[in-house]
């Protein structure tokens, strides 16, 4: 049986009759850059968020973007303070604002960023830090603000894999993306909730911000065609703005029915004899209290690229997330890290592999992505 990595077709069927409606809706309207579809997905997505500021931007990169541009974070000597073990915007975004990426070494459970290396990181010309709350799971954000407050930096939340992850008590202000100075996400269509292309959303609780922000997606726009400050062209369409609002709806049932099959499979790797105690699989840890929303499912395994191909070649769909941590990108030589700088985040990206965990996938294919792996590690090296 062939299982893909991720079935979007699947969960278009199921959503055909609401998409063509709020298509049609758009389409009538001829109103596509920004306007009412736009205005009244950013306050149900607020509402979802309990009240932050929300503004829908182009796309996650271009949050990320916004976010620090809106703090005036941009001269060569700021500092942000990330992981190197992200996709690529994350430090994309630092190095195009104008500053640089300061990189930290993340946990090797949960793959996100530790606190106490953060804190050694600070120097007089700190100005944020970006934390990633990665595959779906929030990092320890009490921690970081309270380093953040000690320090004076602002804190800039990559939500953009984490919509609707959680950390500590269950409340509005536990989920991602709404305690930091700013919350940035993204709509890419694979993310647990995806538009019909790029798209994304800056959160804030800060009403001044936000408007600098909605400037900022418009050219720095105050009025039209007066402008104090340059911006970006980075405004939601209206189309995506329709799309997502329809998607909006299911993405609590979407990311529970990811939670319900991490739960499976976790039993199915434990019944195969694969993870565990001297097991050659590592399967993905939740920190204490925390909700794991699973955009992605990584594991961490033996003879990685073997195993892949291995999977590949049995129709088993399965990705690398990330194969080259930043600090070792040719583009990022300039800042003079070098191998071996961070081994956590280096160990990761020699091991790492995602399996499907869509909502979509049955227990049937779960049980055909466990015996692949378990065919695998049984056939002689």
């Amino acid at each position: 049986m062939a299982v893909p990595l991720l079935d979007l077709k699947a969960q278009y069927r199921t959503l055909e009759p609401e998409m063509g409606t709020a298509l049609r809706r758009v389409f009538e309207s001829q109103q596509f850059v920004l306007g009412e579809e736009v205005a009244a997905f950013e306050r149900e997505i607020s509402a979802r968020l309990g009240g932050v500021h929300a503004v829908g931007v182009a796309s996650g990169t271009d949050a990320l973007l916004l976010a620090l541009m809106a703090l005036d974070i941009g001269e060569k000597k700021d500092e942000v303070l990330t992981s190197p073990f992200s996709f690529f915007a994350t430090a994309g975004a630092i190095h195009r604002a104008g500053a640089k990426p300061v990189f930290v070494d993340i946990d090797p459970g949960t793959f996100l960023l530790r606190p106490e290396l953060v804190e050694k990181a600070i120097t007089p010309r700190s100005r944020a830090v970006m934390p990633v709350h990665l595959f779906g799971q929030m990092a320890d954000m009490e921690a970081l603000h309270s380093l953040a407050s000690r320090h004076r930096l602002a804190v800039i939340e990559d939500a953009a894999q984490a919509l609707g992850a959680s950390s500590g008590d269950e409340g509005q202000a536990a989920q991602a993306g709404v305690s930091g100075t700013f919350g940035c996400f993204s709509f890419f269509p694979s993310k647990n909730l995806g538009g019909a292309g790029d798209g994304g959303l800056v959160t804030t609780r800060d009403a001044a911000l936000a408007e600098r922000v909605r400037s900022l997606r418009q050219h720095g726009e105050e009025a039209q065609y007066i402008h104090r400050s340059v911006g970006l062209n980075s405004r939601l369409d209206a189309v995506q703005a329709a799309v997502l609002r329809v998607k909006l709806a299911h993405l609590e049932d979407w990311n529970a029915g990811r939670a319900a099959n991490a739960r499976r499979y976790e039993a199915l790797f434990r019944e195969a004899g694969l993870a565990g105690e001297g097991g050659p699989v590592t399967l993905p840890r939740t920190r204490p209290g925390a909700r794991h929303i699973f955009h992605q499912y990584v594991i961490r395994a033996r003879r990685r690229d073997d195993l892949k191909t291995a999977l590949k070649k049995a129709g088993i769909g399965c990705a690398v997330y990330y194969p080259l941590p930043l600090h070792l990108q040719e583009c990022f030589a300039y800042l003079g890290y070098h191998k071996g700088d961070f081994p956590a985040a280096e160990a990761a990206a020699h091991e790492v592999l995602a399996l499907p965990i869509y909502p979509e996938l049955s227990a049937a294919m779960q049980r055909e992505v466990v015996a692949a792996v378990a065919d695998f590690y049984a056939s002689p090296a």
